[in-house]
């Protein structure tokens, strides 16, 4: 799967990103590859999140599939 990512310079310097496809994802880093880095764990992060509210909301009988695209 490929997400994209929005890297911004930071005024005060280094980099923050943000995952449009994932509204309030977001991350920060001095270097281009600590923000990537960054940018991903936050990914992961709101991915889980997600998947555990969503088990919340699922009737008993349901199952959660993960589908790899």
């Amino acid at each position: 799967m490929t997400i994209n990512i929005v890297i911004h310079k930071a005024e005060e310097g280094g980099y923050w990103s943000e995952v449009p496809s994932l509204p309030g994802c977001s991350s920060q880093g001095e270097t281009l590859e600590e923000v990537k880095r960054n940018t991903l764990d936050a990914i992961h992060g709101c991915l889980e999140c997600d998947r555990k509210e969503l088990q919340n909301k699922i009737p008993s009988n349901a199952r959660i599939l993960a589908l790899a695209v």
